[in-house]
């Protein structure tokens, strides 16, 4: 969940028999340390019944292939921003992207250059100010969204 908000957590087992699929995938998630995710196994009955372990066995199975196949991404929440500037400051600026670990996710470049930037909440004003300095004012940033964006 948000910073300091209580994680929300629900499993079901939608027709099998109590504990034996909603549960063990549940256990698998926070075994692997996965957060923010959600996990829908569909099995479809072959004719052999697997009793309970088996089902759990199968459910367990299935949870861990998806978490390893998955992969994670890091996200974080990160101020969005566009800057447009002269050629001259794209040195400049990209250093200063670069030394501060300021995510830039798109560039055009047409009359003047103009970045897609984001930048860890708490760090935006710091990083106007920088890159006002650095193009002497000479430098249109307007603000966007907060989003989380992977890290």
């Amino acid at each position: 969940g948000a910073e300091g908000a209580p994680d929300i957590v629900h499993s079901s087992d939608d027709g099998e028999p109590s504990g034996t699929a909603g549960k063990p995938m549940l256990e698998v998630l926070n075994g692997a340390g996965l957060k923010d995710v959600v996990l829908v196994v569909t099995r479809y009955f072959g004719g052999t019944l697997l009793g309970t372990g088996g089902l759990v066995r199968a459910y367990t199975d299935a949870a861990k292939a998806a978490a390893e196949d998955a992969g994670t991404v890091r996200m974080a929440l990160m101020q969005q921003f566009t800057a447009a500037f002269d050629y001259t400051f794209t040195g400049s600026i990209d250093h200063f992207i670069e030394q501060n670990g300021i995510s830039r996710p798109g560039a055009e470049y047409t009359d003047r250059v103009r970045y897609e930037l984001a930048v860890s909440e708490g760090s935006y004003e710091a990083a106007v100010k920088s890159l006002t300095e650095i193009t002497s004012s000479a430098i249109e940033i307007v603000k966007g969204e907060a989003a989380f964006v992977p890290v």
